[in-house]
């Protein structure tokens, strides 16, 4: 395991919390809630240019092993 990248990975994280405060509430507000197959996650990224890309995908039965894996990293980090 290369400790080195997991350290810039934990620093990444603390940088990126700091600029974007909101985004562990809505990750932790999803994780209470829970998602279910047939939930639709959509995402669009904006450009400074005014363009949009923009996907959907409904969570498969498949999909919600990820989830759980999440959610375990995120309690591994709380304790």
């Amino acid at each position: 395991m290369n400790i080195e990248a997991l350290l810039k990975a934990r620093q990444a994280w603390r940088t990126f919390n700091d600029n974007h405060p909101k985004f562990y509430p809505f990750l932790n507000a999803l994780f209470e809630r829970g998602i279910q197959e047939g939930t639709v996650v959509d995402v669009t990224v904006s450009y400074p240019d005014g363009s949009t890309v923009k996907t959907n995908l409904a969570v498969k039965e498949s999909d919600l092993m990820l989830l759980e894996v999440l959610k375990s990293l995120r309690s591994s980090r709380e304790d």
